[in-house]
């Protein structure tokens, strides 16, 4: 038996997509399998009960019951940086790697080394978040030099709403965004189906789509020494970026 590859993955308390979607891209890796950490999300807003949620301490807690798996990484599989800050997902990642030993990442920092990689400056956002929320992503990418060609989302707030988002929904919200010619196109969000569709929309608009779930199994691959081109049918993120 090949050596095993364990890939920590912090999840929110209220997301169901995120897991089933993980363990199918990695189906392919028979030495590779991820295990997940919950910690309390059940809103996405910018009131301060909801920032609350990813309070550091609560984060580390599940971080520090993952490492006793011992996983080859620890990756934070959310996007609260969008609004928060980059700043938050550095810091959480040196936190979780000096109370555990373990390289970590995020989906969001995983995100942000794919558009730097590859050079984006205009990207289209797709989120189902509250327009506040929305606002303040992009103008945290704005910060890092990269502008928003066009954006849409739904309005939510209930994290357990995102995951009964439908495939026609999220197809049009796609097709509306690359109708702007953004550069690339970024799917925010870790409870919404879309990575299943990522390969469909790459083939109909001719531009690389980004969903954070496929962003952080990427990176988590890379830094477990697993090679991410094995991963077939999730879009050219996959084969694009191997190391």
């Amino acid at each position: 038996m090949s050596e095993r590859i364990l890939l920590g993955m912090l999840t929110p308390s209220s997301n169901t997509v995120l897991e089933p979607v993980t363990q199918t891209m990695t189906a392919a890796l028979p030495e590779v399998s991820a295990h997940f950490g919950r910690f309390r999300v059940t809103e996405i807003a910018l009131s301060d009960q909801a920032l609350g949620q990813f309070d550091d301490s609560e984060i580390l807690r599940a971080a520090e019951l993952l490492a006793q798996a011992r996983v080859n990484v620890i990756a934070w599989n959310g996007t609260s940086a969008g609004w928060l800050g980059f700043e938050a997902d550095e810091r959480l990642c040196r936190r979780i790697t000096g109370a555990t030993g373990i390289p970590a990442t995020t989906s969001m920092l995983a995100l942000n080394e794919i558009l730097a990689r590859t050079g984006v400056r205009r990207l289209g956002v797709v989120t189902p978040y509250l327009d506040d929320v929305q606002a303040r992503i992009i103008a945290n990418y704005e910060g890092l030099g990269i502008a928003c060609a066009a954006e849409r989302h739904l309005g939510l707030r209930d994290n357990f709403s995102f995951s009964e988002v439908s495939a026609a929904t999220l197809r049009g919200m796609v097709r509306e965004v690359a109708a702007a010619g953004p550069e690339a196109i970024a799917v925010v969000c870790t409870n919404l189906r879309a990575a299943p569709l990522v390969a469909e929309w790459e083939a109909e608009t001719g531009l690389p789509v980004y969903d954070t779930i496929a962003t952080v199994v990427w990176k988590s691959l890379v830094m477990a020494g697993a090679d991410p081109g094995r991963v077939q049918g999730w879009g050219r993120l996959f084969q694009a970026l191997r190391d």
